[in-house]
């Protein structure tokens, strides 16, 4: 966030109103959001397979790339990174990484999302330090001085199966929350939050008029090696990214029953 951005986030954050007779910061909600053009953005995004070789703008990738960092996340930590790959050596390594598919030689841009798992100290200390604010509340103080420990797994998940037992054995008088714990429940926290932020990025894109393909297919062990990921660094999908070729969705989309999905309870 640029000087000039924070400057005006911290100033919006001062708009209180009363409530109960105690300031509470306002942040109304925005009007006349248009709910059909937004359902024409969610139902028109497809995997497209095959693009154009239209260049999508810079404008538009910044902005779409912005949008996508401001995906809800855990504790606002952002366990996130994109990697956008330019160099056309890097990107020909990326392409065979992803098997040679179509969507991926095809694509004007190939971003790569990833999911961290090692800066939530950092972060937690950068949340207390831009907090926006003018003063940090005691309780979220100790919320982020807390969070570091909460995510730390230990040497061999040591930490991990100490704070199960802790809460497993607290959870039999009250609700405790249960994880993560381990190494991989945090890499599984991490990734949740990265793809929420690839779902804002494909969608961003899809209102600039551009399309994607969300790709699962590729050597997680070529693409680590390529983007020289450390051990706490994982990537979570490719993002092939430009315009749709008029034979660039292969098939109608398919959806099976709501009621597979959809339960009240």
């Amino acid at each position: 966030m640029s000087v000039t951005a924070k400057t005006a986030a911290r100033k919006a954050a001062t708009a209180t109103i009363k409530v109960g007779g105690k300031e509470r910061y306002h942040e109304p909600a925005p009007a006349h959001i248009e709910v059909e053009e937004f359902r024409k953005v969610v139902t028109s995004r497809r995997s497209v397979r095959k693009f154009t070789s239209k260049p999508i703008p810079q404008a538009v990738l910044d902005d779409c790339l912005d949008m996508a960092l401001l995906a809800p996340c855990s504790s606002g930590l952002q366990p996130w990174e994109f990697y956008v790959v330019r160099s056309s050596d890097k990107k020909a390594k990326l392409v065979k990484a992803c098997m040679s598919q179509l969507a991926a030689k095809t694509a004007a841009e190939l971003i790569v999302c990833v999911a961290r798992t090692d800066r939530v100290d950092d972060f937690s200390r950068k949340m207390l330090r831009e907090w926006p604010m003018p003063d940090v509340p005691t309780l979220v103080k100790r919320y982020y001085q807390l969070i570091p420990y909460n995510y730390s797994p230990g040497p061999l998940n040591s930490f991990a199966m100490v704070k199960k037992a802790a809460f497993t054995v607290g959870g039999l008088v009250a609700p405790v929350p249960r994880g993560p714990y381990t190494s991989a429940e945090v890499q599984l926290w991490a990734a949740k939050s990265a793809a929420l932020a690839c779902e804002n990025l494909v969608l961003a894109f899809r209102a600039h008029g551009f399309d994607t393909c969300m790709m699962e297919g590729y050597d997680e062990v070529r693409v680590r090696k390529l983007l020289k990921l450390s051990d706490e660094a994982f990537p979570i999908m490719v993002v092939g990214a430009g315009e749709r070729a008029e034979d660039g969705v292969f098939w109608p989309q398919i959806r099976f029953e709501r009621e597979l999905f959809v339960h009240e309870v």
